[in-house]
This record gives structure tokens, sequence and C-alpha cells, in this order.
């Protein structure tokens, strides 16, 4: 093997480096494109009619690492719904991605798991820019869909994006960033390396304006014409959800969460998001709850569980909300 110069390093080759360290130390066996938890049933308190599919956001993924030594995205979500009688699949598209390229992704990741199970149709959820992501299955089949249920969604963008996209030099150091290491690192460990990764058409995506422009070329009666008024909860056999959390700051041991918490507040001048989304931004059918003790991070339970000492379980919110489209005889 040749002496590496460090001198000589470009991005794109450190970048390759951290990947390969990683997918050595976190390596595990290839997957199907979506991943369901393996436990043993113990109730029926959120058996729905129809399965479960989860969709993540930005730096997303649905396990990284193994079952010995890993994280889930929707941390300990999918497994506990699935003990309460749910069948719940994990969907994994591109961490940084247009919302177009992430729903066609989606839409083959529904399909599979409609044949794996024998279902004509899904609950879909997703977490931030996994909102406007699972919106685009109803554009394009909304045959496949029994309800939709949007947390912390991005639905009408994040000026957290447009703050980064003001600025040339932010945009590149960040796409650098984000294309060639983290980006990368993500797919790789989720055992999905093959997925393209756009940091800059991920930011226009979720933009304010890119969502402006999305939510015009695929329009829902679930979003309101402003944010005082509530959307229709549901359209053409459809049903529409959606929660947020509106705390930046819950858990001073949680760094990372710490970190991105801050992000909202210096973009808007305010305290009236999650630290990423704003609440205006998340509203969405029918509001479960828009002012949770959560941070954008705690809405799926991550990073490992830690959040504020009296804010509510994500777990439990999730356990509810299946409850609920069971309810509805979804």
């Amino acid at each position: 093997m040749k002496k590496l110069n460090a001198k000589m390093l470009n991005v794109k080759q450190i970048a390759s480096i951290a990947t390969l360290s990683l997918g050595i130390a976190m390596s595990s066996t290839g997957h199907s494109a979506v991943s369901s938890p393996n436990v043993t049933i113990k109730g029926t308190y959120a058996k729905t009619q129809y399965p479960i599919l989860f969709v993540h956001g930005m730096f997303g993924f649905d396990t990284l690492g193994t079952d010995t030594f890993g994280m889930d995205y929707f941390y300990q979500v999918l497994p506990d719904l699935a003990r309460n009688g749910a069948t719940t699949y994990a969907a994994q598209v591109s961490p940084l991605e247009s919302t177009e390229v992430r729903g066609e992704q989606l839409l083959t990741q529904v399909e599979e798991v409609m044949a794996i199970t024998g279902a004509t149709k899904l609950n879909l959820i997703g977490h931030s820019h996994g909102g406007p992501t699972i919106r685009y299955i109803e554009a394009v089949k909304p045959q496949y869909v029994a309800s939709l249920t949007g947390v912390g969604g991005t639905f009408r963008g994040s000026k957290v994006a447009d703050l980064v996209l003001s600025n040339n030099a932010s945009t590149a150091l960040v796409s650098a960033i984000s294309d060639y290491l983290l980006g990368p690192v993500i797919t790789l460990a989720s055992s999905n390396p093959s997925l393209p990764i756009s940091t800059e058409r991920s930011l226009q995506s979720i933009s304010v304006a890119g969502s402006s422009t999305f939510n015009t070329t695929y329009p829902t009666p679930a979003l309101a014409s402003s944010c005082t008024a509530n959307g229709a909860t549901s359209n053409n056999g459809v049903y529409y959800y959606s929660w947020t959390g509106t705390s930046q700051l819950t858990n001073v041991f949680d760094l990372l969460d710490v970190g991105v918490s801050t992000l909202a507040p210096l973009a808007y001048g305010s305290l009236d998001n999650d630290g990423l989304v704003p609440r205006c931004s998340a509203r969405f059918g029918k509001v479960i709850r828009d002012n949770y003790s959560l941070t954008h991070l705690d809405e799926v339970n991550l990073v490992l569980g830690m959040r504020g000492l009296f804010a509510p379980d994500p777990v439990t919110l999730y356990r509810q909300h299946a409850n609920r489209l069971k309810l509805q005889g979804l």
C-alpha cells in the first residue's frame, strides 16, 4: 500500500477514508430497502389495518450499524409498535436529495412493502423532510395511501435552508462536508452506499421558496391557506395528521441536539420552532399538537432517547398515534 501524504489529501480522499473506517467499524450485511423489527407481539393496541412505513428526514437513515451495535433513526419506536401489534417498516431514502428524488425512491419501497405484506395501501409517517417526501406518494399514487402523518415536517420549508443558501461560501462548505463526508458515511453505515447525494438540492427543497414551489406543483387540502387556519383532515379517503415541538434545549447532555436546535432561532429570530422547523411549517391536516416540549431530534427519540425531564415520551406518542389510526380503521 502506498504511503499517504497528509498534505496532499483533498476533501474527497478524506471522505473516502472516513467512510471506509466507519464502514469497517459498523459493518453490517446488506438489507432490503426497507427494514422491519423482529420482536415478539404482546398486544394489539397499535394493530392498524394497514402497515406503517416510517420515513426519515435530512441526514437520516433507517438503521446505522447492526442489531448488536447500531441505532435507529426512530429510536425504539418501531419495535415498540411491533410489540403492540403494528406491522412496521423503516424506509431508507437519500439522506440529502430533492423531495422528488427521495419521493421516487420511497415509491419503490412503498410498493415493496405492499408486495411483502399483501396490503393495498399504507400509513406513511415522515419526520422533517420526510413530511414532503411522503406527500409525494399521495401526489403520484394516491391509491397507495391510507394516511399521511408529518412530525416536525418541513411542509412550508425552513429558513435555516434559506440562510445557508443565501451565502455562496456557506453553501459550498456545507455541500463539501455533506456530499463527500457525512452523506457517504450515513449511506454506507446503513448499507445503502449507492444512494445519490446532493446537499444543494436538499436545501433547495426544504427552503421556503422550494417548499412553496413543491406545494404549488403538488397541492393538498391538508395545508391551510395560512398558519392560523386548519387544513383538511381527510380527502378522498386519505387521512392527514401532524404534530411538532417548540423546544430548543431539553437535555444539556445531548450535544448533537443542542447544536441542531440553535439553527432555527438564529434564522427566525424567535423561539416558535423546534430548533430547526417553525411551528407553522409543521402544521398539516389534523394537528394533534403543535407545542410539545420536544426539539427536532427529540421528536424521533434521538439521540438514544435523551430528552427533557418533564417532556413527553416520543415512543408513547407514536404508540398512541398508531392506536388513533387503528380506531379510524386505518
